[in-house]
């Protein structure tokens, strides 16, 4: 269908607080707002700074970060429901900074629905046809086409208010495709419903986009929908994009401590540790008493950046600490909760100042005591241990 391209792409919103003692700073010289983390200028508050992305033709690009990030405001130029202030966004070879909403030939689903109370399924779905002036036997087989798709064929001549929210999500997603837009935005379609909906929702959205030919750019603050749902995910803090990768390279490969816990459940555990060279030149992290030894992959990225011996933070997901390993890597700790979760027991521990996770699959049980006060050793997996720097919260082995 299209391709979308940002290039350099600026949202600024005029600082109603600006005032003449305001005005004596340079020009464009960035403050701190301490109170949401983006960037004020002379010009206003920057929501979204210098943001690239190329997306190729049929792609599901997913836009994820906390409130406030700028993701939503992204989706909303793409859409051209927000000026751009500075860059360039082109849809497939044509520039459309200029271009009314009405003209770039994109479709947009939004949390609420935005369905019409007084119109039945079918004449919500059959709306943007008409404004097209759409012949009405391509109308009706278009209209059957995406209901058939969606799974709502028996709803056609129901209203709005007889349908259940992920019935109503779904004729507001038929509604957006039914006009084969080459472009689908969609900006938190599953917020408002509950966890089993969402569930399914979910692998609903993968088989339309198995089913249909269009460029997907979607919004969440769910990480766990990024991760299922997107070919790449665009990890966004602040108005900055902090990451661009598939979900196995935002999981496997974090670029700095933000990504590293924002993407996962549980988070990332953090630890203050120190970087060690032994007499073989090999690298090591100390964290405790306990020296653990780092993967050849590592040693070679870490080598390659010329990093030398420092205090870091080592970060290591609940899943890749064992509780088995020589008494020179182990790691002491005290549980406090263990939290029960059917296959697996997260033990909540609390280790050299640090609280932490562990995830231990219930067939690894045995006779371990894991009760809450009980004393427990653990260590770390040496192809999933990250340092970073304490300062800049970069992986050092991508700096």
């Amino acid at each position: 269908m299209a391709t979308v391209t940002l290039k350099h792409i600026q949202k600024i919103y005029p600082n109603a607080e600006s005032s003449p003692k305001k005005k004596s700073r340079k020009k464009d010289e960035p403050v701190e707002k301490k109170s949401y983390q983006l960037k004020v200028t002379d010009e206003g508050v920057v929501a979204v700074d210098d943001f690239n992305l190329e997306i190729k033709d049929r792609e599901f690009v997913v836009l994820v970060g906390p409130s406030g990030c700028g993701k939503s405001t992204t989706l909303r130029m793409i859409a051209g429901l927000e000026d751009i202030t500075r860059g360039e966004l082109y849809i497939g070879d044509r520039l459309v900074n200029e271009v009314p909403p009405k003209d770039r030939d994109i479709a947009m689903v939004f949390q609420n629905y935005a369905l019409y109370p007084h119109m039945s399924v079918r004449q919500n779905l059959e709306f943007p046809l008409k404004l097209r002036k759409t012949p009405k036997d391509e109308m009706d087989r278009l209209v059957n086409e995406a209901a058939e798709i969606l799974g709502i064929t028996q709803y056609l001549d129901r209203k709005p208010k007889a349908l259940s929210g992920g019935q109503r999500q779904r004729v507001a997603i038929g509604r957006a495709i039914v006009r084969n837009p080459q472009v689908l935005l969609m900006d938190e379609p599953l917020s408002n419903l509950d966890a089993k909906l969402r569930n399914q929702m979910r692998a609903e959205i993968i088989k339309l986009r198995n089913r249909i030919d269009t460029t997907f750019v979607y919004v969440t603050h769910d990480q766990t929908e990024a991760m299922t749902l997107g070919d790449r995910i665009v990890i966004m803090k602040d108005g900055e994009v902090q990451q661009i990768g598939t979900p196995q390279e935002v999981f496997n490969a974090p670029v700095n401590t933000f990504v590293a816990g924002f993407i996962g459940t549980p988070q990332m555990n953090m630890f203050d540790g120190k970087l060690l060279l032994d007499e073989y030149g090999k690298y090591t992290v100390s964290v405790g008493d306990a020296i653990i030894a780092i993967s050849d992959e590592k040693q070679t990225n870490l080598k390659k950046n010329n990093i030398q011996e420092q205090n870091v933070i080592v970060g290591v997901r609940p899943e890749h600490i064992t509780l088995e390993g020589e008494d020179s890597a182990m790691v002491t700790g005290l549980v406090d909760v263990s939290e029960m979760m059917g296959s697996s027991i997260h033990l909540h521990i609390n280790a050299d100042g640090k609280d932490c996770i562990i995830i231990v699959p219930t067939l690894d049980l045995g006779e371990k005591d894991l009760s809450a006060g009980a004393k427990v050793k653990f260590t770390f997996a040496p192809n999933a241990i990250h340092v970073f720097d304490p300062e800049s919260g970069n992986n050092l082995e991508y700096v």
